[in-house]
């Protein structure tokens, strides 16, 4: 059982007071969000596909930024349990990147706590209103 409090501990990462820290965080299977942070299985997603030869990069225990700002989303792994990548094409340009997990990785928020990830191939995506600023600050 892995609580927030273990991976508060593991990280260094930081969380608001109210959220409670010893309770355990559930592994998903499926879809889930996290604020403004979807994640599904990459399988389940239509439309989308990786690069031909998408570079891969290891996800270290410290943390990953997937979605940066004044509360940034981290994912978290153990030595060699992720990797990670943002070649991804995206027709609706909402995909952050896909994490490939050979076992159970963490994202944590310091708003939202703790989310668990069962292994397998994770596609990240922000929410829509977050990729149309993100288009009109880059176009």
């Amino acid at each position: 059982m892995t609580t927030l409090a273990d991976l508060l501990s593991a990280t260094g990462a930081e969380v608001y007071d109210h959220l409670v820290t010893d309770i355990e965080v559930p592994v998903r299977t499926g879809p889930v969000s996290q604020g403004d942070v979807r994640f599904r299985p990459l399988a389940t997603a239509t439309g989308i596909r990786l690069r031909p030869h998408a570079p891969w990069s290891p996800v270290p225990r410290e943390g990953l930024v997937l979605v940066a700002g004044a509360h940034s989303h981290t994912l978290h792994a153990g030595t060699g349990d992720a990797t990670w990548t943002t070649a991804v094409v995206d027709p609706e340009r909402l995909a952050v990147g896909v994490v490939d997990a050979t076992a159970v990785v963490h994202v944590l928020h310091p708003e939202h706590g703790a989310l668990a990830l069962a292994p397998g191939r994770w596609l990240v995506r922000r929410q829509r209103e977050q990729a149309e600023v993100a288009r009109l600050v880059a176009d």
